[in-house]
C-alpha cells in the first residue's frame, strides 16, 4: 500500500523500527513549517538547529535508501500550514495511507488527529520510541492520588528499568543524593572547556531571513557550534562522560558569570529532537561511572540519572496528564508583561544581565539560571505565565513545550498551584549570592532591601510573602517565613513593601 509518512522536525530518531529496512511502497514527508517556526518567536539559533538537522536526516534516510520529500521554507510547493501541505503530497503522490509518529505537544497531537479524520485514506499513529515512559504512564501511577511526587515517579522507574540499582535497593543505599549536589563554584576544580561544533551554516540562516521569519538572539551562522546530526550528538555525550560527569552532580546548580556550560552536557537539544535517546545517554554515563569508580562519586551519576530518568520522564508526564488546562492555569493571577530588557539583557541587575545575555548569545542557559534567576524575578515581580511561557519556550534551544511549560509555569511560577512543586522556588539576593559570582560586581547591593541600590529581590521577595499571605500561610514547607515577616515591624513592612512597589512600577528601568 502506496504510504506516507510524516515526520516532524523533533523526531529525527535515526534508531526507529521504521528505518530498519527499506520499502519502496513508503515515503517519508519532512517540512520546514512557517506554522511551527512562527507560533512563538525563536531563537535564531533554534530554528537553525532544527532545519539542519532536519536536512542532515534527510540525507541520512537518502543515503540508506529511503525514499523522501522534503520541503523547505521557501520551497514554491511550500503551502501556509500542515494540512494543506499534507493534503497536497496525498492528492499529488496518490497516497492510499498516512503513518505519522505521535508528536510530543497537545497542540499538533490535537491537529493531526484533525487530519486524520479529514482525509479519505487510512491512518495510523505510531509511537517515536523514544522515552521510558508512555504519555500515560505517571497518570496511571498517580491514579487516585491528589499529589504527583517527582521522588516517588522517580523510584518507580529505577526499580522499573533496573537503573542503579542493587536488588531493590538503591545502590549507595539512597535514593536521591540531591544535597550533594548544591555547590557553588570557587575556582577549585578545573572546568573543561565545552565541546563546539563549527558548522557553516549561512545558507540556511538566508533562508530563514528570505522567508520572513521573525526571531531573537545571535545566528553564530558561521560557527555555528551545536550538534546537528547523530553523530555530533553522541560525540558531545561522550564528551560529557569522559571530561564532566566527575564533576556535575556537585557544581549542576552553580552559576558563574566566565564559565556558561560549566560541567552540563548540553544534551537535552539532541535528546528533545531524539537524534539520541535517554537510554543510551543513561546507559553510556553509568558505564563511565562504573569504569572510574573510584574517580567519580555515586552523587555526581545519581544527580545526572535523576534529571533525565526523573525528572524528564516526570514533566512529560505531567504535561499529558494536565493539558489542555494546564496552559491556563494562573494560580496568583498574575498580569504584567516581561520587561522590554528580557529582550535585550540591558539591566543593571548583573544576575539577570548574565543570564540573559548569556541566552541570547548560546540559546542555552542552565536549569537553575532558568528557575531562580529569570524565571524567580518574575515570579516575584507579577508576570503573567503566558509572557513567561513564550519567552521560555521562544529562547531556549532545547525548548519545546512538552518540557517548557511544565517547567515554566508548573516549578518556576508555580502557576500550577502545586502539581508539580511543593512550593514557589523564589530567593532573595542571598540564595544568587550563594550559587553565583554575578552579585560580587553589581549595581545594586545584595545586602540591603531598601535604600537606592538596594537589590531589588530582597524586597520583592517579602512583598510576595504577604500579597500571597492568603494562598502561602499554611504551606508547611515556607511556614517558618512567614514566623519572619510578621517579626518585623510595622514601619519596616511598609519601608520594604514600597520600595518593591517601586521597582515594579519602574521595572523597564531596573
Amino acid at each position: 500500500m502506496k504510504t506516507i509518512r510524516l515526520i516532524l522536525g523533533d523526531q529525527l530518531n535515526y534508531n526507529h523500527s521504521w528505518f530498519k529496512q527499506k520499502n519502496n511502497d513508503v515515503t517519508y514527508f519532512i517540512i520546514e513549517l512557517k506554522q511551527e517556526s512562527e507560533y512563538v518567536t525563536h531563537h535564531i539559533q533554534k530554528i537553525i538547529g532544527f532545519f539542519a538537522s532536519m536536512l542532515n536526516f534527510v540525507h541520512y534516510l537518502k543515503k540508506n535508501g529511503h525514499n523522501v520529500i522534503y520541503i523547505q521554507i521557501n520551497d514554491a510547493e511550500n503551502k501556509s500550514t500542515l494540512e494543506e501541505n499534507l493534503k497536497y503530497q496525498i492528492q499529488k503522490h496518490k497516497f492510499e495511507k498516512f503513518e505519522y509518529l505521535l508528536p510530543d505537544e497537545y497542540r499538533l497531537d490535537q491537529q493531526l488527529k484533525y487530519i486524520s479524520s479529514s482525509i479519505n485514506i487510512l491512518s495510523q499513529a505510531v509511537d517515536t520510541e523514544h522515552f521510558f515512559t508512555d504519555r500515560n504512564e505517571l497518570n496511571d501511577f498517580f491514579k487516585g492520588k491528589k499529589t504527583y511526587l517527582l521522588e516517588n515517579f522517580y523510584r518507580h522507574l529505577r526499580k522499573k528499568h533496573r537503573v542503579l540499582m542493587q536488588g531493590n535497593e538503591p545502590l549507595g543505599n539512597q535514593w536521591n543524593f540531591d544535597s550533594s549536589n548544591r555547590n557553588a563554584y570557587k575556582g577549585k576544580d578545573v572546568i573543561p572547556e565545552p565541546l563546539l561544533f563549527n558548522h557553516d551554516y549561512s545558507s540556511i540562516f538566508d533562508e530563514i531571513k528570505k522567508s520572513g521569519i521573525k526571531f531573537i538572539g545571535e545566528a553564530n551562522e558561521k560557527n555555528f557550534s551545536w550538534p546537528t546530526n547523530r553523530k555530533q550528538s553522541l560525540q558531545l555525550m561522550h564528551y560529557f562522560n569522559e571530561h564532566l560527569l566527575p564533576m556535575f552532580g556537585k557544581y549542576q546548580d552553580a552559576m558563574h558569570t566566565e564559565y556558561w556550560s560549566l560541567f552540563h552536557s548540553r544534551l537535552s537539544f539532541s535528546m528533545n529532537i531524539k537524534m539520541i535517546s535517554p537510554k543510551e545517554v543513561i546507559e553510556s554515563a553509568i558505564l563511565e561511572w562504573e569504569k572510574r569508580i573510584d574517580e567519580i562519586g555515586i552523587e555526581q551519576i545519581e544527580g545526572y540519572v535523576r534529571q533525565i530518568l526523573g525528572w524528564r520522564e516526570y514533566m512529560r508526564g505531567i504535561y499529558w496528564a494536565k493539558m489542555p488546562d494546564y496552559a491556563t492555569l494562573n494560580y496568583f493571577q498574575n498580569n504584567s508583561k516581561l520587561p522590554q530588557w528580557f529582550w535585550t539583557g540591558e539591566t543593571k541587575m548583573n544576575c539577570q544581565k548574565h543570564a540573559i545575555k548569556q541566552s541570547l548569545e548560546h540559546a542555552y542557559a542552565h536549569h537553575i539560571q532558568r528557575l531562580m534567576v529569570t524565571g524567580n524575578f518574575a515570579l516575584l515581580a507579577g508576570i503573567h505565565p503566558d509572557e513567561v511561557d513564550k519567552w521560555y519556550l521562544g529562547i531556549y534551544m532545547d525548548a519545546i513545550e512538552w518540557v517548557e511549560i511544565t517547567n515554566t509555569r508548573g516549578m518556576s511560577q508555580f502557576a500550577d498551584g502545586g502539581i508539580v512543586g511543593s512550593k514557589p522556588y523564589i530567593s532573595s539576593a542571598n540564595y544568587i549570592d550563594k550559587m553565583s559570582n554575578y552579585c560580587k560586581n553589581c549595581y545594586y547591593d545584595k545586602t540591603s532591601k531598601t535604600g537606592d541600590k538596594a537589590c531589588p529581590f530582597n524586597s520583592l521577595y517579602w512583598l510576595f510573602y504577604e500579597t500571597h499571605r492568603d494562598k502561602l500561610s499554611r504551606n508547611p514547607r515556607i511556614g517558618m517565613m512567614y514566623k519572619v515577616l510578621d517579626k518585623f515591624s510595622s514601619n519596616d513592612k511598609e519601608v520594604i513593601f514600597n520600595k518593591a512597589l517601586f521597582y515594579i512600577n519602574k521595572i523597564e528601568s531596573l
